[in-house]
């Protein structure tokens, strides 16, 4: 495996990466923290919650296994070439932790507080289902040759990638940004900027793209992230500015009195 040719890259590279995770990992608490102080998740979107969780999920199998297993290491050195880097940093794995958590956290929480009758689409459902009846049957299909780096790879580029695109699509058809957290989407931005920095750090210093397309759902995922939320700061501030996106609310004793707080769920994009 390649080695760092400069000290000050490694180390602007291990900095921008636990500031992409700080960024991205401070998404999660305003709206566990909303939720808590409320004691409702009436308004949050559970879809969002449940496709974030397999997404997630996903995310952390590809991460951990790349980072720990010198089985699938070498098999990715086999395709890229022993001269690479792995393309997955301590920071990857630990944002993949913690995100699971918080989102495992949001959906605990709306298990156990004032749901208003809302409940997961039946579209999301027969999602989540198909994703992992796919993961089963490519799991069978990898056992044979132990095609563990390919198995892995479905969740980084297909199953990541397609929740993603789901998650941001219907971010942007929803037009409008009523209950959404500018400061959410803020550090969001940042997280998928700092992201891309890293990434284009250890290019620089490899003098190679392989961790590029070696690791396309981070990079798609960084990209797809800096986009919509582009997109969705022009609807904010310049198609919808009439739909303010609250951070947090001035009291839990107002979110329960007032009957328009259920528009104060800051609905998850995606991280």
């Amino acid at each position: 495996m390649a080695s760092w040719n400069s000290s000050p890259l490694e180390i602007s590279y291990k900095v921008l990466g636990w500031i992409a995770f700080a960024f991205w990992a401070a998404c999660f608490y305003p709206q566990v923290i909303l939720n808590f102080r409320r004691k409702s998740v009436v308004g949050l979107n559970f879809d969002f919650v449940v496709l974030n969780l397999t997404k997630h999920s996903s995310y952390l199998i590809y991460n951990a296994t790349l980072y720990f297993s010198s089985s699938v290491q070498n098999q990715y050195f086999q395709k890229y070439g022993y001269g690479e880097m792995i393309p997955v940093a301590l920071n990857d794995v630990a944002f993949s932790v913690h995100a699971v958590l918080l989102t495992a956290i949001t959906l605990f929480q709306i298990a156990i507080y004032e749901r208003g009758g809302q409940t997961v689409s039946k579209i999301s459902i027969l999602i989540v289902a198909a994703v992992w009846l796919t993961v089963g049957i490519c799991f069978f299909v990898a056992l044979p040759n132990h095609s563990w780096l390919w198995l892995i790879s479905i969740f980084n580029i297909l199953i990541l990638m397609l929740i993603s695109l789901i998650t941001a699509v219907l971010n942007f058809l929803r037009k409008s940004t009523d209950g959404f957290s500018i400061g959410y989407v803020l550090f969001d931005f940042s997280g998928g900027v700092t992201n891309y920095a890293q990434m284009v750090v250890q290019s620089i210093d490899q003098d190679s793209w392989v961790n590029f397309y070696g690791n396309i759902g981070k990079t798609l995922i960084t990209l797809i992230t800096i986009f919509f939320d582009l997109i969705f700061l022009c609807q904010r501030f310049l198609l919808y500015p009439a739909n303010g996106g609250l951070i947090f609310p001035k009291s839990s004793k107002e979110n329960i009195e007032d009957p328009k707080s259920s528009k104060e769920s800051i609905e998850p994009l995606i991280e």
